[in-house]
C-alpha cells in the first residue's frame, strides 16, 4: 500500500500486531499446527477453482472468430474449469460478439456451485479437529448458538477459521450489514428453537440455553477506511450498535415471554486485517459490556513463549481481569476462554500463510449472495452475503453490497454477479416451487431497484435453491423454469 504524498504509512502496516519476533519462530503451544495445514490446503483448493476463470475467458475472447470456435471454447472450459459454458452465448458470438460480462458471471456462479457440491469431501479432513463443537457447546450449557456477523465478505470465514467452530445444526449464521440483525426475526428463531427444546426434539437441550452472538469488525491497518462500511468505518459506532442490538433482543424476549426468558448474548469484535478477535465479557446477568474485553492478539503475544499449561492459565487470568469479579457464568466463561484459545491458531495461520496481515485488507469478494445463507462454503472474501426475505427489508444491506461491487467490478467493466438463494424442505409438498417463486420475486425486485445497472448489463442475477435435507444443493434455476404462483 503506497502512502499519499508527504505522508508516512502507519508503523502497524509494516509491523502487524500478531507478527512473530526474530527470536520467536516456533509455533504457539496452544496452536493446532496440523489443523492449520489442513485449513490452508482447503483455502488453496477453493481459491484455485476460481483462479483460472479470467485466463480462460481471455483465451475464449481471442478465439471467437476462429474456425470451430464453439467446440474449442467448450473444450478449454471443460478442461480448465470443469464445466461447459452456455452454448447460446457462444453460438451468437459471430453476430454480436461475446458477452464477456455474462460469461464471467456464469463462471463465478458455476464454480461456486462446484464448491458447494464438493464441500463435504473438501472439509472432511479438518472438521473433526475443531475444538469447539456441539458437544463442547452443550457442556457450556448451550443447545443453540445463533451468530450474526456483518455481511462483509471478510467475515465469511468466521466460523471455521476465526472461531474454529465445527458446523452443525446447533449453529446458525445470518449476516447483516453492520451486524444489525433483525430483532423480530431473531425472536421468531428463538421461539422456534424453544418449542423444539420443550418438545424434546433438540438432543441434549433439556437444560440448555440459547446463545446469540453478534460480531462486528474493524481494521487496525486502515481504521478510517477499511472498517465496517455500514458504520462509516467508525469502530466505536460499530461496537455500540452491535451491543444495542443484543440488548434489544433480550428486552424483546423478556417483555414478550416474561422476565428471565431472554437468551444469553455475547459480543465479539474481529480485526479483518489479522483475524484476531476481541471478546467482550458479559456480566453475571449476560448483559453486554462494550468496555470490558480481552483481545486475542495481546493474549498471543503474552503467551507465545509459555508452555500449554501456563498459556491456558494466562488466558484464564486475562478473563478474570476483564471480568472484574462481576460473576461471569461458568459455562460462558468456559466458552470465552475456548474462543480465545481457538483464535490463537488463526492468528498463527495468518502469520504463517499471510505474513501476519492480509495483503487484501479491503474487499475482494467474487459475488453478492442474498436470501438465505449457503453455509457449505465459508472462506474469507468469497462473497458478500445479506440475509433477507424481501428486498424492502434488506435495502440497507443490498445498497452496501452494490456500492462495494461498483468498486470491485463495475470500475473494471465487469457486471455484478448476484445470487438469490433460498432453502426448501423436500418433505413439504410444493415447497420447492414456492422457493423458486420466492427467488423470482426477490430477483425481479432487485432488478427493479437497480434498474440502471440491470438495463446496462452491469447486474447479473442468478437464482438457486437448496433442500435443507440435502437432496440437492445450490441448484441453479433457469429463468425459463416453470413457475407456479400461489
Amino acid at each position: 500500500m503506497r502512502a499519499a504524498a508527504g505522508l508516512q504509512p502507519p508503523q502497524y502496516l509494516d509491523n502487524p500486531a500478531c507478527v512473530l519476533g526474530p527470536n520467536q519462530r516456533c509455533a504457539h503451544s496452544l496452536v493446532d499446527q496440523e489443523l492449520n495445514h489442513q485449513l490452508f490446503d482447503y483455502e488453496c483448493q477453493i481459491r484455485n477453482r476460481f483462479a483460472p476463470i479470467t485466463d480462460v475467458l481471455m483465451a475464449v475472447s481471442t478465439m471467437q472468430h476462429e474456425t470451430a470456435f464453439v467446440a474449442r471454447a467448450q473444450q478449454l472450459s471443460q478442461t480448465r474449469l470443469g464445466y461447459r459454458l452456455p452454448e447460446k452465448l457462444l453460438q451468437d458470438a459471430w453476430v454480436v460478439g461475446l458477452d464477456m460480462r455474462a460469461l464471467h458471471s456464469f463462471c463465478i456462479f458455476r464454480t461456486f456451485k462446484t464448491c458447494v457440491e464438493c464441500a463435504a469431501m473438501d472439509q472432511a479432513p479438518w472438521l473433526a479437529r475443531m475444538i469447539i463443537d456441539r458437544q463442547f457447546l452443550q457442556s457450556c450449557g448451550y443447545h443453540t448458538v445463533d451468530i450474526s456477523p456483518c455481511a462483509d465478505g471478510r467475515l465469511q470465514g468466521l466460523v471455521p477459521f476465526v472461531l474454529r467452530i465445527a458446523p452443525s445444526e446447533a449453529i446458525s449464521v445470518k449476516a447483516y450489514a453492520g451486524a444489525l440483525f433483525d430483532v423480530e426475526a431473531d425472536v421468531a428463531d428463538w421461539t422456534r428453537r424453544e418449542l423444539e427444546r420443550l418438545n424434546g426434539t433438540i438432543s441434549g437441550g433439556e437444560d440448555g440455553n440459547y446463545l446469540k452472538i453478534a460480531v462486528y469488525h474493524f481494521s487496525t491497518s486502515n481504521p478510517s477506511h477499511q472498517g465496517c462500511a455500514a458504520h462509516g468505518s467508525q469502530d466505536d459506532k460499530a461496537t455500540m450498535a452491535a451491543a444495542a442490538k443484543l440488548d434489544e433482543l433480550r428486552a424483546a424476549i423478556d417483555n414478550t415471554f416474561g422476565s428471565g426468558a431472554a437468551p444469553e448474548t455475547l459480543l465479539i469484535g474481529m480485526d479483518t486485517d489479522t483475524d484476531a478477535i476481541r471478546v467482550h465479557i458479559p456480566n453475571g446477568d449476560s448483559m453486554n459490556c462494550p468496555g470490558r474485553y480481552v483481545e486475542s492478539a495481546q493474549v498471543f503475544r503474552d503467551t507465545l513463549s509459555l508452555d500449554e499449561q501456563a498459556a491456558s492459565a494466562a488466558i484464564s487470568r486475562a478473563v478474570d481481569m476483564a471480568d472484574g469479579g462481576s460473576g461471569l457464568r461458568p459455562g460462558m466463561r468456559r466458552l470465552v476462554e475456548r474462543l480465545l484459545q481457538a483464535n490463537l491458531s488463526q492468528i498463527q495461520y495468518v502469520i504463517q500463510h499471510h505474513e501476519g496481515r492480509y495483503t487484501d485488507i479491503g474487499h475482494k469478494e467474487r459475488f453478492i449472495c442474498v436470501g438465505e445463507a449457503l453455509s457449505e462454503v465459508q472462506l474469507r472474501n468469497k462473497f458478500y452475503f445479506a440475509h433477507l426475505d424481501t428486498v424492502e427489508e434488506g435495502t440497507a444491506d443490498m445498497d452496501v453490497g452494490i456500492n462495494i461491487f461498483k468498486g470491485l467490478n463495475i470500475s473494471r467493466g465487469l457486471a455484478i454477479p448476484l445470487l438469490v438463494h433460498f432453502h426448501f424442505s423436500a418433505r413439504v409438498p410444493g415447497a420447492r416451487e414456492r422457493a423458486v417463486n420466492r427467488c423470482l420475486r426477490v430477483k425481479t425486485a432487485i432488478e427493479s431497484r437497480y434498474a440502471a445497472l440491470h438495463t446496462q448489463g452491469l447486474l447479473h442475477c442468478q437464482m438457486a435453491v437448496s433442500d435443507i435435507h440435502a437432496s440437492e444443493r445450490c441448484t441453479l434455476i433457469d429463468d425459463a423454469a416453470p413457475v407456479i404462483w400461489h
